[in-house]
């Protein structure tokens, strides 16, 4: 049986001391995650605009979308370790500076052709490497016992991406075409003042003094960086998989009109996302393999039963949702998975390679969907290959990922369980 977890002073994780600042901290590094997010996101719903005014293909469509999204998750990699050098307090007013530069390009000139808006694109994917500042930074104001929820609130960040959806297209129907992209701008700017004047780095933090180039390559000899990659590109990959591909499957599969489709899309993003920081608390109280487990159960499930094409009222609706949560409860887990098991000079490198791999894992899906659908004009097979998929990340959590976090004696919970709580940097 699971006992309540009491540090050396007899306290619980949820009464575990955190300071002022590392809240104030905490608050500052999650709306530069939305407010980057936001500009990140900015192509993606004027995709079927400029392929109107352009007249794109389908192809040059689905890679206007997809440059910003695959340069943001690779740019993770050298981002992330430079953030463990430089630390957030220089790391993120600096990305968010730069940011601005492609959103004002895309805005009032990059958005007349292709190669304006492929360019402007790559650029604008800078935005989207914030994720792995902002977790080093996090992780290194909080105490082990805390970090699971301090994660996941700032994974919650993500959620800029809905602001993007739901006012882009609006504002260029009501103003024009740069009027979203010159309001982002103001509000980059504005916060990358806001970050260099308030932002501090935790004190104490460790600052690794290897080059680069060594740093990788520790990062790569690293167990957890490669667990980790293998269940965020599942987690956080069918996140972003059915945020980008569920209004389709809903009009497709469903009959569904696109403002109905888009609307339950973003009820599953919402859900996503509120469900983050509930992993990441759930994680501190339980420990992550229990939260990433019984998630991937949860994914498992939804899955064969929406394979089966249900009615959406209830069954279909009740599928989808519990996805949602359970997809953005692992989500915040695999990060405190991370916080808990990576050396503290580290974490931004991990969390580097980690983020890539769930930001490319969300690309593979839809092209698998669309493809299997065209072959055999159902759903069915797609969402029976997620169920097989998840089925394999709960079998690889149970086994390999549980035996690590055993190896190491660092994840919340009791000797009974195998799963124990230390004091101090994950080591």
């Amino acid at each position: 049986m699971v006992q309540p977890l009491k540090s050396k002073g007899g306290s619980s994780p949820s009464e575990a001391p955190v300071s002022r600042q590392a809240w104030l901290m905490l608050a500052l590094a999650t709306v530069g995650f939305a407010v980057n997010f936001w500009a990140w996101a900015l192509v993606s719903p004027l995709g079927p605009r400029f392929k109107d005014t352009l007249e794109l293909s389908s192809f040059q469509q689905s890679l206007l979308v997809a440059v910003p999204v695959v340069v943001g998750s690779l740019g993770r990699v050298p981002v992330g370790a430079l953030t463990d050098r430089y630390g957030g307090r220089i790391m993120f007013p600096t990305v968010s500076a730069v940011t601005i530069l492609p959103v004002l390009y895309l805005g009032l000139a990059g958005h007349s052709s292709l190669t304006a808006l492929l360019t402007g694109g790559f650029f604008l994917g800078v935005g989207g490497t914030t994720f792995a500042v902002g977790v080093p930074l996090v992780n290194a104001w909080f105490p082990p016992e805390r970090r699971g929820l301090a994660i996941g609130i700032f994974g919650a960040g993500m959620g800029g991406t809905a602001i993007s959806a739901l006012t882009t297209v609006k504002l260029v129907d009501a103003h024009g075409t740069t009027t979203p992209f010159l309001i982002t701008a103001a509000v980059l700017a504005v916060y990358a003042v806001l970050a260099a004047l308030l932002l501090r780095d935790a004190p104490g933090r460790t600052v690794p003094t290897e080059p680069l180039g060594r740093r990788l390559a520790a990062t790569a000899r690293l167990s957890i960086t490669w667990q980790a990659s293998a269940l965020y590109a599942v987690a956080f990959g069918g996140y972003v998989a059915f945020s980008v591909y569920l209004p389709t499957y809903l009009k497709t599969g469903y009959g569904l009109t696109q403002a109905d489709a888009a609307n339950r899309m973003a009820g599953f993003v919402l859900l996503a996302v509120a469900m983050r920081p509930m992993g990441g608390w759930l994680s501190d109280r339980i420990g992550p393999v229990r939260v990433v487990a019984g998630s991937l159960a949860v994914v498992v499930a939804g899955a064969l039963v929406q394979s089966a094409t249900p009615a959406l009222a209830p069954l279909g609706t009740v599928a989808f949702l519990a996805m949602a949560a359970a997809l953005g409860a692992a989500s915040g887990a695999v990060f405190a998975l991370v916080a808990l098991l990576t050396p503290a000079d580290q974490v931004g490198s991990v969390t580097g390679v980690v983020g890539a791999a769930g930001g490319l894992g969300g690309f593979l899906p839809p092209l698998l969907m669309g493809s299997l659908y065209g072959a055999y004009g159902t759903y069915a097979a797609g969402l029976a290959l997620l169920a097989v998929v998840a089925a394999v990340a709960l079998i690889y959590t149970l086994t390999g990922v549980r035996a690590a976090v055993e190896a190491r004696g660092s994840t919340p919970g009791t000797t009974g369980a195998g799963e124990h709580r230390t004091v101090g940097h994950p080591a």
